[in-house]
């Protein structure tokens, strides 16, 4: 499936999920299929203290796969920019922490969603955010802006990651901190899990091996890269998940087991050109 596809199919379910979220319901409750389909990646991201200081509307949304607002170690006065901030959880919780002479940035691709967050935003009071259209391959922010950027389980989605890492990159201050939640695979994946399109909405089939995302972001010109593992899924979590996708939990699920992970990625950009050797920063 193209980039452009996988874009729109995902534009389409995203927004579909924030329709869901404003009316009260949760993302993924379009029956027991939907709902088994965000577990077990979804499930207790957020402490009980998290919740109780935003909207309810803004966990309906919820499709993460980790909690990067608590992992990044965000400082008063820093601005943050959210990749795929969809219903604004990540977005109010790091304006939160980065305080009133702080900023934090929210960039998604669907009306829905900023609609959704726009209304969240106000119920929470707060005041030092903004939300932004687009998409995260072409970020419509100045070079050297931000200081930290998260993200939640959303570049999994993209069909051209290296044109994601090389946009973060050039959005981030010298120095500047990548700090995001996605799922990762360790080891080889089944091509049936690589070529469906409903687990690119789980963050599944779009995942990347662990050694290629390292690979990836220091092409990228980033340096002192880890990868934090902070969830491991076995194969008894899937078995609803992977039939949901019309897939075989049988022959499947011992292929996958334990090879997809949650894990809390960073990497900095240099904090001058003349430690990076990367084109994407000394060009």
């Amino acid at each position: 499936m193209s980039e452009s596809n996988i874009q729109e199919a995902v534009k389409q379910k995203y927004g579909e999920a924030a329709k869901r979220a404003a009316s009260g319901a949760t993302a993924c409750c379009g029956g027991a299929a939907e709902l088994t389909r965000c577990d077990p990646i979804t499930k207790d991201l957020y402490t009980e203290a998290e919740k109780g200081a935003l909207p309810e509307k803004a966990f309906a949304a919820s499709l993460g796969c980790g909690n990067p607002t608590a992992l990044a170690k965000l400082q008063p006065g820093e601005v943050v920019l959210d990749l795929g901030s969809g219903g604004g959880i990540d977005v109010i919780l790091s304006a939160k922490r980065v305080g009133p002479t702080g900023k934090a940035y929210g960039l998604d691709m669907t009306d829905e969603m900023i609609a959704l967050a726009l209304e969240n935003q106000k119920k929470a009071g707060v005041a030092n955010v903004e939300f932004l259209k687009g998409a995260i391959e072409n970020m419509p922010l100045p070079d050297n802006l931000v200081d930290v950027i998260i993200s939640n389980c959303v570049i999994n989605l993209s069909g051209d990651k290296d044109r994601v890492l090389a946009e973060a990159f050039r959005v981030l201050k010298p120095g500047g901190r990548f700090a995001v939640s996605d799922v990762v695979v360790r080891g080889e994946v089944p091509a049936d899990i690589r070529k469906s399109i409903d687990l690119w909405f789980g963050c599944i089939a779009g995942a990347l091996e662990e050694t290629e995302y390292r690979e990836k972001l220091a092409r990228a010109g980033f340096e002192s890269i880890e990868v934090e593992p902070t969830r491991v899924y076995k194969v008894e979590e899937a078995r609803d998940f992977l039939a949901a996708a019309g897939l075989d939990p049988e022959i499947i699920g011992p292929q996958i087991d334990g090879r997809f992970i949650s894990a809390f990625i960073r990497a900095t950009k240099p904090a001058s050109k003349s430690a990076c050797c990367s084109p994407a920063c000394c060009a």
